[in-house]
């Protein structure tokens, strides 16, 4: 394993490789951040109608006020008039950090419902081209499963590639909630797979939460897999840059605050994923206990003591992780700086051992699943450390290691 800090001559190599992997982007695939101007999104359209609506003569509030508020603002309310809510704003309740759970969970089951027909409509609209038709018919089986009624589906957004959370467990019995930040290619079509299920936000989460409850059975825990943030699309320009991460720590943030209780939280960083945990780590409240990145190609930080966080910080890679060859540097706002892994940086270093490559971390059997579980229900005691790295579990109740 190369540490980050190396000679000036190495530096400049990596440099001019990073610039050069840059530039082959660019000519191959383009800027990828389009923007289309003056198209209102249905969650766009949604939150403008709550903002014109009321209650009974009541003004509703602010959509976007702290969760503290919102939750007061539905604990005030009876039973049939959130549910009300829910029924004439399903988009905008289902994403509201501040209103209960369960009623997002319902929401949002009416908000998949109407994306369904629309999808529905398009898979016989003529004026698309069969490819068109197909991924309207994708759409229709994906908006088919997540509502299925046994699912808990915290956030939901059709527009674009779209943005999806689901909840396994209970969030409000949890004691410790643990958090699954995906990387790049993930939307709604990918949020889920049949093969290869443990590369995809929903089997990593599963895989989690059933190895938490193996580690420490009877433990109050929940998972969240949260795709709730718009992702790079392949391996261009978005996901050489901080853009998407940026975006995606503020929606992270809001995510963490607005949990219920007072469970301690757990972050599962994967690939560009830890992009965005790097990038939210300053502003994340005190209830973050834990940061844990996997194959990560660095946080936008040069040591983790930078990140502005008191959580512990933990980072593993497997051997065969071909994250591993791409230049862990910054170089105007290109490339995410350091390498997690590097003794230079101060995580704790964890064993990944058995993962293969740069999506087995969440494979069941695998000693990466098994330390991410040890995390998730606190028993600190029994992670494995990285070969070389046998102090990670050293001063566990905080910080980052030497």
């Amino acid at each position: 394993m190369t540490s980050f800090d190396s000679s000036p001559q190495l530096s400049v190599w990596r440099a001019l490789l990073a610039l050069a992997v840059v530039f082959v982007m660019l000519a191959t695939t383009g800027w990828t951040a389009v923007r289309h101007k003056g198209v209102t999104s249905p969650l766009d359209a949604a939150v403008t109608a709550w903002h014109h609506g009321d209650l009974n003569g009541r003004a509703l509030p602010d959509p976007d006020a702290p969760p503290t508020r919102l939750a007061h603002f539905f604990a005030s309310l009876t039973g049939q008039q959130r549910n009300e809510l829910a029924t004439r704003y399903p988009l905008a309740v289902g994403n509201m950090n501040g209103a209960p759970v369960e009623l997002r969970y319902r929401a949002n089951r009416i908000a998949l419902g109407q994306a369904r027909e629309v999808a529905e409509k398009s898979t016989h609209d003529n004026r698309l081209t069969t490819a068109g038709q197909l991924d309207a018919a994708q759409h229709v089986n994906r908006y088919t499963s997540l509502m299925n009624p046994d699912r808990k589906i915290l956030a939901f957004d059709p527009e674009g590639s779209g943005r999806v959370a689901e909840v396994f467990g209970d969030l409000g019995t949890a004691q410790r909630v643990s958090v699954v930040v995906p990387g790049v290619d993930t939307t709604v079509l990918t949020f889920e797979r049949t093969a290869r299920q443990y590369t995809a936000p929903v089997g990593m989460a599963r895989s989690l939460y059933k190895e938490e409850h193996s580690a420490k059975p009877g433990a109050k825990t929940a998972v969240i897999a949260w795709a709730d943030y718009t992702a790079p699309a392949g391996l261009g320009v978005d996901a050489a840059t901080a853009m998407r991460a940026e975006e995606g720590a503020i929606r992270l943030n809001s995510l963490v605050r607005a949990l219920p209780g007072r469970s301690s939280v757990a972050l599962y960083c994967h690939s560009y994923g830890s992009v965005v945990c790097g990038v939210a780590a300053r502003k994340l409240p005190p209830r973050v206990s834990d940061i844990a990145v996997a194959g990560s190609p660095g946080m936008r930080a040069e040591k983790a003591s930078k990140l502005g966080t008191d959580a512990r910080v933990w980072a593993m890679r497997d051997p065969d992780d071909w994250i591993q060859d791409v230049p862990h540097l910054e170089v105007g706002g290109l490339g995410h700086g350091a390498d997690p892994v590097s003794r230079g940086f101060g995580a704790r270093v964890l064993s990944a051992a058995g993962a293969h490559g740069h999506t087995g971390y969440f494979e069941p059997g695998t000693e990466s699943l098994r330390n991410f579980a040890d995390i998730g229900v606190g028993s600190y005691g029994d992670l494995q450390c990285a070969h070389g790295h046998d102090t990670c579990r050293d001063g566990s109740s905080g910080g980052t290691s030497a």
